[in-house]
């Protein structure tokens, strides 16, 4: 279980949004459930410790969650640059006779790169509003 401690700064419904101090693994991080601040991030997390506005919390992310959300941003992406690029090599020739293969294959390759991450932003813009796949308020500390 990956684990953040900090405090709710807002409650709307069931979320809360939660400021906790930014470590130096966020830098690279693209799963898309945080905002950046100076020193802290906004996490926005189901509330089901009921905690109120000012609270210290412990935030929870599921490992299966975490697994699956960069399974899905990096490995779908990667997957669609090895698709285009195949089909640019073996397929794309055919089309345009005379023309370097492998500047096809790249060609190719990067175009379905993009295809498949907007593919991918898509799916996360409709998967957010989904509670399940967000990170849980699991107790209130203080």
């Amino acid at each position: 279980m990956i684990e953040e401690i900090g405090t709710i700064r807002s409650i709307d419904g069931i979320m809360a949004v939660v400021s906790v101090p930014r470590k130096s693994g966020c830098e690279g991080c693209s799963a898309g459930t945080c905002r950046t601040a100076d020193q802290s991030m906004e996490i926005e997390a189901v509330n089901r410790a009921d905690a109120k506005v000012g609270q210290k919390v412990r935030v929870s992310i599921r490992p299966s969650l975490y697994m699956k959300g960069s399974m899905i941003v990096y490995g779908i992406p990667a997957v669609g640059l090895v698709v285009g690029a195949v089909i640019g090599k073996e397929v794309l020739p055919g089309f345009f006779p005379g023309k370097d293969p492998d500047l096809l294959s790249a060609a190719a390759g990067f175009a379905c790169l993009v295809l498949f991450f907007l593919g991918v932003r898509l799916w996360s813009v409709r998967a957010g509003d989904k509670t399940e796949s967000k990170p849980v308020v699991e107790e209130i500390l203080s």
